[in-house]
């Protein structure tokens, strides 16, 4: 099986790297921009392994959720934010140990789905407004 591409890892962690440096100098009011920057990317990053991880079988979806400190049901959602699952995800859009045999599958035979437009990062919502 050959493994997916992990070409933008070096230049998205230089971006973390670069918003921490911009951040360490400002106020905290100042800083908070960059270091949600910071976050985003670094969250990018953990879910792109972990979707390497399950696809090529280094680990199952469990495993790579605990690696990455979360529970098996936070899993799946990530996932389908990949850009390397993404196009696996189910309608409630989430990656579920199917949609990963399927991407074996296609990855094996040469023919890996094309995701779609990225989504936004997910962002806390209030149950309700105030």
């Amino acid at each position: 099986m050959s493994e997916p591409k992990q070409d933008d890892r070096p230049s998205t962690l230089a971006a973390v790297r670069e918003a921490l440096d911009e951040a360490e100098g400002k106020d905290c009011v100042g800083a908070l921009p960059y270091l949600r920057e910071a976050a985003d990317r670094l969250t990018d990053l953990i879910d792109e392994a972990m979707a390497t991880a399950v696809l090529t079988g280094q680990a199952s979806l469990r495993g790579a959720g605990a690696q990455a400190g979360l529970t098996e049901n936070a899993v799946g959602p990530r996932l389908a934010r990949t850009r390397t699952l993404g196009a696996y995800a189910d309608d409630r859009g989430r990656v579920t140990a199917a949609g990963v045999e399927r991407a074996k599958y296609d990855l094996e035979t040469g023919q890996p789905r094309q995701p779609g437009a990225a989504p936004a990062p997910m962002r806390f919502k209030p149950r309700r407004p105030s």
